[in-house]
């Protein structure tokens, strides 16, 4: 797999975080199909972030589908292409975090999975393309307004 984030992994300044940037160390993935990392240490202003801990977690995974599908042959008859299956990728975020004071961790999950027509990375790879760059440019530049959507709930 070509998932390889540069360490540090700088991001968005959101809510208290200021110029913030995450340590990456490779970890075991829970899946032979994936990567992951570990969040050793943090720069930037973050008080109260913890880095990664057994009983609050902070890793970054990437997984690829176990096994890929491919396009299947066209109908001879009908010229058509039967049903045509998806190749999921997902990338994971894992984070400890505390619902209340004095209370357990629980773990937030972010998730974005990208299902890609199997042939359509082959035959219409700059549209696939520009999906994956719409939609990453488009969190990366909302980072602040998604973190504030998270808060109090108002889409505005």
């Amino acid at each position: 797999m070509s998932f390889a984030p540069a360490s540090p992994v700088s991001g968005p300044n959101i809510a208290a975080l200021a110029t913030p940037t995450y340590t990456l160390t490779v970890d075991s993935p829970p899946a032979p199909n994936g990567k992951q990392y570990t969040i050793s240490a943090l720069g930037g202003t973050q008080a109260s972030v913890a880095v990664n801990a057994v009983s609050k977690p902070f890793t970054l995974s990437c997984f690829k589908p176990a096994s890929v599908k491919v396009l299947p042959p066209v109908n001879p008859v009908t010229g058509q292409l039967p049903a045509v299956s998806n190749n999921e990728y997902k990338v994971i975020t894992r984070k400890g975090v505390i619902p209340l004071a004095g209370q357990t961790p629980r773990v937030m999950l972010i998730t974005t999975t990208i299902s890609v027509p199997a042939g359509s990375e082959l035959n219409d790879l700059p549209n696939v393309a520009a999906a994956l760059s719409l939609h990453l440019g488009a969190v990366y530049a909302q980072a602040s307004n998604i973190g504030n959507l998270v808060q109090d709930a108002v889409l505005g």
